[in-house]
């Protein structure tokens, strides 16, 4: 209706709905993530909606906490895998056969070609999309493939450098966007 706000009082909003009994400085981080992430999901040529009740909805349905969950997800892999004695080794990605095991390493390889993407038409609403892919396309091979295997310790340790590999993507990707990595959700 025409009405204008000070970006601060939506961050505010959505932190205080979203963590009603953490801090200020907490639910302004909070804030700030989704706000952030909604805002750079659209080129800077269209103009766009913002979907409040989206942004204050912990779920999967909305893109920003999708795409953190992943991250902390894997953090907690990869912890629990520690406590197993299973460490990620690269040495033995041969072993990932499995076609979600594929689909997420290509798109993992990709970022350096979306960056340049991004570079050449300043596109950084692709980043956002990208996020997602990487996220949809994690939590696909982690639904697919078990990952921690005790009786298979060459195969978990492929499947967890796959995992550290993905944490790493999702943490620079995030990190570009000023987006939080949470390693718990």
């Amino acid at each position: 209706d025409g009405n204008t706000f000070p970006l601060i009082d939506l961050m505010r909003e959505i932190g205080t709905h979203l963590r009603p009994e953490s801090s200020e400085a907490e639910q302004l981080e909070v804030g700030k993530d989704v706000a952030r992430f909604f805002y750079l999901m659209r080129s800077h040529e269209t103009t766009f909606d913002f979907d409040l009740d989206l942004a204050q909805r912990e779920s999967g349905e909305n893109p920003v906490f999708y795409v953190q969950y992943a991250h902390a997800r894997i953090c907690s892999v990869i912890e629990k895998a520690a406590k197993e004695g299973l460490a990620p080794d690269k040495s033995k990605v041969d072993l990932l056969t499995h076609e979600r095991e594929r689909d997420l390493v290509k798109i993992l390889l990709d970022l350096p070609f979306e960056i340049q993407r991004i570079a050449a038409d300043y596109g950084v609403h692709r980043l956002t999309t990208y996020a997602q892919e990487v996220a949809r396309a994690y939590h696909a091979f982690y639904d697919a493939c078990r990952v921690i295997q005790p009786d298979q310790p060459d195969l978990s340790q492929a499947r967890l450098a796959l995992c550290h590999g993905t944490r790493i993507v999702l943490a620079r990707t995030l990190g570009l966007l000023g987006i939080s990595q949470p390693e718990r959700m």
